[in-house]
């Protein structure tokens, strides 16, 4: 085996980093796939070019993976010249899943290099399995999950193939699902992961109204931003226990670094200041559920990574002002909440007093704000075959550096969101 030594000056310098979450059969986030793309061809399939690939597995190694997935695994497409090449082990064998494509030939050396990294404590996953063959059971022993892709079976194929492959022992992966309705088949039939943006589309919209929980948080978030006194604020904090115990904690946490304890609503609203109880009640819309597990919702993911990266943006491209990032991070961090409460966009904002900008760019996709978000969207829903966005880059005043630097950032603070952590 030999390695092309890795250029880590500028060669990897125009990839950007985007990850798609796959979540199991509780619809909580169990991983990410790590998709590489190139400005210059829009491509996600890097793995045909062996130095630009060791270029972007160093990169993304000296950046730090955990910048990326937080303590979730990551899923990341290898062909045979990355599976037989030294630069593998750039990569930590405990964080990450190596997906086998579809193209590679199984020979009795790749068989031979799997079982050596198998032993290493790699894991794999056998990609876009459509069929049952010779060559998908020479590998079945050495891997630990199979993924099948939804748009290349019908249902009863897909019924067929996954009843086959089942008998197997392993865990079972359905990517591009994209609907409720796939994912409710695909559950029902006994996957354990899915992969696809099912959950982030509203269902039925019924117009159904929040419950208590939610309407507390959501008269509060009217209350800040009419600029309600703060003994109004506090009065309707202390109506909710759930939200005013989690609101002392979170200011008693070592990251407020206050001195003294703090033990009243009114000292936590002054050390904690109306911008970033804001912030802290958009977060909490999307995590109030009061199980262990509520930061492991993918809407709350996507949600704040959205919030954190059109900030950023703001920052770079509009005026220093704080009023447009904070503006910019509230576009985002809503751009969900129809399908959070499974009501209609218009509906919702009719009942939360925010700015006619932030409407036009949550309703409409309008205006600087708009743009920002549609592009965000654009970024996250990217497939292997789709171009990057990169004139809609380029006329926020962007460049892809800057860009994938900022998603960095947006993934990390998305990784961290907690109850401590605002």
């Amino acid at each position: 085996m030999s390695t092309k030594p890795v250029d880590d000056n500028n060669e990897a310098m125009d990839f950007f980093i985007a990850r798609q979450p796959i979540l199991d059969r509780r619809q909580k986030l169990f991983a990410y796939e790590l998709l590489f793309r190139r400005e210059s061809t829009g491509t996600a399939n890097v793995t045909n070019d062996i130095g630009a690939t060791a270029t972007v597995i160093a990169h993304t190694s000296k950046l730090g993976l955990v910048n990326v997935i937080g303590n979730l695994p990551g899923f990341i497409n290898v062909d045979a010249m990355v599976l037989m090449s030294d630069f593998i082990q750039f990569l930590p064998y405990d964080k990450v899943f190596l997906e086998i494509l579809e193209t590679v030939k199984i020979t009795d050396e790749l068989i031979a290099r799997i079982h050596q990294l198998k032993s290493a404590g790699y894991r794999f996953v056998i990609d876009d399995v459509i069929e049952d063959t010779v060559e998908l059971r020479r590998l079945l022993p050495l891997v630990d999950m199979i993924k099948i892709d939804i748009m290349e079976l019908r249902r009863e194929q897909l019924s067929t193939l996954f009843h086959a492959l089942k008998s197997f022992n392993k865990k079972m992966l359905i990517e591009k699902v994209e609907t409720l309705e796939d994912f409710a088949f695909c559950h029902d039939l006994g996957f354990d992961y899915f992969q696809g943006y099912f959950f982030s589309k509203p269902k039925v919209l019924t117009g159904k109204k929040l419950h208590t929980a939610q309407m507390n948080v959501v008269n509060i978030l009217n209350m800040l931003i009419a600029d309600a006194d703060i003994n109004q604020i506090e009065r309707a904090i202390k109506q909710d226990a759930g939200l005013a115990l989690n609101l002392i904690r979170l200011v008693n946490t070592a990251a407020f670094m206050t001195t003294q304890r703090i033990a009243t609503i009114k000292q936590a609203i002054n050390v904690l200041g109306r911008r970033q109880l804001q912030r802290w009640l958009e977060i909490l819309m999307y995590a109030g559920a009061e199980q262990s597990d509520s930061f492991m919702s993918p809407l709350l993911s996507m949600a704040t990574s959205r919030g954190r990266l059109m900030e950023l943006m703001a920052k770079k491209i509009m005026s220093p002002s704080q009023l447009a990032s904070d503006t910019a991070f509230t576009v985002g961090i809503m751009s969900l909440i129809n399908v959070l409460f499974d009501t209609p966009m218009v509906q919702l904002l009719a009942q939360i007093s925010v700015s006619d900008e932030i409407k036009k760019a949550l309703i409409n996709r309008t205006g600087v704000y708009g743009d920002m978000l549609q592009l965000v969207i654009d970024l996250e829903c990217l497939s292997n075959e789709d171009a990057m966005p990169t004139a809609s880059i380029h006329n926020l005043g962007l460049q892809i550096e800057d860009l994938r630097n900022m998603q960095l950032q947006a993934f990390e603070f998305s990784n961290n969101i907690g109850l401590d952590v605002v």
